[in-house]
């Protein structure tokens, strides 16, 4: 076996009251004027508000761009990255879901080592460690908070950018689950599935480990018995909190042992349309799974135990689609504005992502293609 790292920040807060803890070793670390990357959402400019009053009872001085867009873009880098600049920030804090991190890890890596986050597409193109980058999670599902993935959209190009890159690690990554509590609905079904893509693309990755195994099977289990509860009622905080550990366990996955084709089809049709990426990842899962079955079907039982159903991969199959189905997410990419016409173009961007470099069988571009039909 070739010589394997895992990455991970060196200090992960977990748990009611841990983003107060956050702020106390904010000011331990000595930094002094800080940029909050948040989207416009009340609830998480309320939170990001909450971040600052505490910030400032330390005597740290914040700043919050609140620009980020559900799928972030270059031109969301670059705004933050200016106002960064203007205020002479020496630490960035991203408060919100996998857009705000992966909008902050695009500021703070560029922020560091110059030029445009688009230099950065690949992996490990960066040469040195981004600016300190502290992430307050608010959503059970993309584990951007403590992943070296930031997924940026090119506006000229209308693609999704894979960067993966150990020098966009955050410091410190918080998952309180008192923040979470305000998540609706939708968007816990659609981080909840995104999290059970992590960890099922990583347990079949052509990379994984016995370490990354461990944490992708117990994420699996966790997420089949915990989301539809957290989906039903978002006060439910046992269900939030168990969410949260089964998110953080994925990113652990995949952080390591990567992803596959279903993100990088998904990127696609985000960058495209501009959809949700967990929805687009949870209507991808099975067909993907169902072309790499003949390759990892023992693995993909492995999955259907996890999720307490028959031990096959046919068994997963069904599990993942009634998980689906329960927690609301529609039933085919044609709901969603998909049009038969772009599977080509989308196919063909889906085949340069980096993250389908694991996937356990490299299709076709006819492949890719006929993918996406059948989830149509």
């Amino acid at each position: 076996m070739a010589v394997s790292a895992f990455f991970i920040p060196s200090v992960n807060l977990m748990g009611a009251g841990a983003l107060e803890d956050s702020v106390v070793r904010m000011s331990e670390y000595g930094y002094r004027r800080a940029l909050i990357v948040t989207d416009p959402y009340p609830a998480t400019l309320a939170l990001a508000d909450k971040v600052g009053g505490l910030l400032k009872a330390r005597d740290i001085q914040s700043f919050v761009f609140s620009g980020v867009q559900p799928n972030p873009t270059t031109q969301n880098v670059e705004a933050g990255l200016e106002m960064l600049r203007a205020n002479q920030c020496d630490v960035v804090i991203s408060v919100g879901g996998g857009s705000p991190h992966d909008c902050a890890k695009g500021i703070a890596l560029v922020a560091a080592n110059g030029g445009k986050i688009a230099d950065y597409e690949g992996v490990d193109r960066s040469a040195k460690p981004q600016l300190p980058l502290v992430a307050i999670n608010t959503t059970a599902g993309t584990a951007s908070e403590m992943t070296r993935f930031c997924i940026i959209t090119d506006v000229s190009r209308h693609v999704k950018m894979a960067i993966v890159d150990k020098h966009t690690t955050p410091i410190l990554s918080v998952n309180d689950p008192v923040a979470m509590a305000t998540m609706p609905a939708g968007l816990t079904a659609a981080t909840g599935m995104d999290a059970l893509t992590h960890a099922v693309e990583a347990y079949v990755s052509t990379a994984a480990t016995p370490i990354t195994d461990a944490c992708a099977l117990k994420a699996v289990s966790l997420i089949s018995a915990s989301l539809r509860r957290a989906v039903a009622n978002g006060q439910d905080m046992e269900a939030r909190e168990q969410m949260a550990f089964a998110q953080f366990l994925a990113g652990m996955a995949f952080n390591n042992a990567s992803l596959g084709y279903v993100h990088a089809m998904a990127h696609q049709l985000g960058g495209f349309y501009d959809l949700p990426h967990g929805v687009c990842n949870a209507v991808l899962l099975p067909h993907v799974e169902a072309f790499n079955a003949p390759s990892c079907a023992a693995r993909l039982a492995d999955v259907a135990v996890a999720m307490g159903a028959q031990a096959s991969a046919e068994g997963a199959l069904a599990a993942i689609r009634t998980l689906s189905a329960d927690v609301g997410i529609p039933a085919g990419l044609t709901q969603l504005g998909v049009k038969l016409k772009d599977l080509p173009t989308l196919a063909d961007n889906a085949l340069k992502d980096a993250c389908g470099l694991t996937n356990p069988i490299q299709p076709t571009h006819e492949q890719v293609v006929a993918i996406y039909r059948a989830a149509m």
